[in-house]
């Protein structure tokens, strides 16, 4: 029997509990799907709510008669709730250790749903002199997250609220000095705050180039920047570290070293309080703690860092090599970043999944995958992404 006449026709004898009856008949709709239903299924999936009749018609006008469904699924992205929930809901897991969705608006989602809407190249993510604020009270401060929440609890349309500005002209960091999201006042809050720095680096492997530390580690290459806070001897047992710990600090210190000059600074008993701290030229003493652990060990002097993943195993990260594998600050890491391949596949597999409701699974999504992620490359448009994905994920 065919999945097409199971549908007509399903079993009258067959016990079927209401769950997998249910999933029965989204299969059905699926592959039943008709211009109609494929351009309400795009609208719901981007919006999160179903069209109008207007808008609706809309879309099915230019899959019908233009045959292009993309310009259609461009139409779903330009709705409120695209911006207000979906992209949202997407950002704000990368903007705490807990990875929660249950957070608060704050300037770095806001800056990362302004890019998608004025569709800004997302490679710029991780380097460029840019924040989104609005122009409701109370203002943006660089000291809490008053105006983000004040924005989030009046119920402000963030697609037409949004200002683009910079991060420099607002919070007075040099320009050379910002970088993207890692420079906004809730990164900083997330994974500047106490410990080493190291938690900033992490959080941008695992939220912007899906790696996490251990899916990386590579104990060949050298160790000549590892901190002196990093023992040797584990336990007293030299075979930890070199079997455990080297594989990782060996790429990601040499790295970490290119925020060097950041802190995050509050006041004490209050971390909401505080703001992101930039020192130029004075090496944060989080980075020269705990020497004693091996006094042989590498003491950071200033913010230079170097990409030793270039060569090894970690190469499959495809690595710009039109770029240095080396540097100064967070703005030039973050671009060795922003530009390899695997933040583009990052990119494009989260969105997918974010509007499928599922990660890519056999040979034909994998495929759509590697063909969006050519895609984006190509100008790097996050938004056309979202509706590249909802157009796959339409139905037949």
């Amino acid at each position: 029997m065919s999945g097409m006449k199971f549908c007509e026709h399903p079993p009258r004898n067959t016990a079927v509990t209401m769950m997998a009856l249910s999933v029965l008949l989204l299969a059905c709709s699926v592959a039943l799907a008709g211009p109609r239903e494929q351009a309400k299924r795009m609208h719901d999936r981007l919006a999160g709510v179903p069209p109008t009749e207007a808008t609706l018609t809309q879309m099915v006008d230019e899959i019908v008669n233009n045959s292009d469904p993309l310009a259609a699924a461009m139409i779903a992205v330009e709705h409120p709730d695209f911006y207000n929930v979906t992209l949202k809901n997407w950002v704000t897991p990368w903007t705490n250790e807990e990875q929660t969705v249950f957070a608060p608006l704050n300037d770095y989602t806001a800056t990362v749903i302004g890019m998608v809407r004025d569709e800004v190249p997302f490679n710029q993510l991780l380097s460029a002199d840019i924040l989104y604020t609005g122009s409701n009270s109370p203002a943006y401060s660089v000291n809490d997250n008053a105006h983000y929440e004040a924005m989030e609890n009046q119920g402000i349309n963030l697609k037409d609220a949004l200002i683009r500005t910079t991060q420099s002209s607002v919070t007075g960091l040099p320009t050379d000095a910002t970088a993207g999201v890692i420079t906004t006042r809730a990164a900083a809050r997330a994974y500047f705050i106490d410990g080493t720095n190291r938690a900033m680096f992490s959080f941008t492997m695992l939220n912007h180039l899906c790696r996490n530390l251990e899916m990386i580690k590579d104990p060949t290459r050298p160790a000549d920047r590892v901190r002196q806070d990093a023992s040797r001897s584990p336990g007293g047992d030299s075979r930890v570290y070199f079997n455990n710990c080297l594989g990782c600090h060996a790429g990601m210190e040499p790295l970490a070293e290119a925020y060097a000059y950041y802190d995050y600074d509050y006041p004490e008993g209050d971390e909401e309080g505080g703001h992101l701290l930039y020192t130029p030229g004075v090496v944060q003493p989080k980075y020269l703690i705990n020497s004693s652990n091996f006094k042989d060990g590498y003491a950071t002097w200033d913010d230079s860092w170097i990409n030793y993943w270039r060569e090894g195993p970690n190469s499959v990260l495809g690595w710009d090599t039109s770029l240095p594998n080396s540097g100064h600050g967070a703005k030039s890491m973050g671009q060795e970043l922003a530009n390899s391949q695997a933040f583009a596949e990052c990119q494009v597999t989260k969105a997918f999944q974010a509007v499928c409701l599922r990660a890519p699974g056999d040979s034909a999504d994998r495929a759509q995958v590697a063909a969006m992620t050519t895609n984006f490359k190509n100008g790097y448009n996050m938004k056309r992404v979202f509706a590249e994905a909802a157009v796959y994920c339409a139905g037949d």
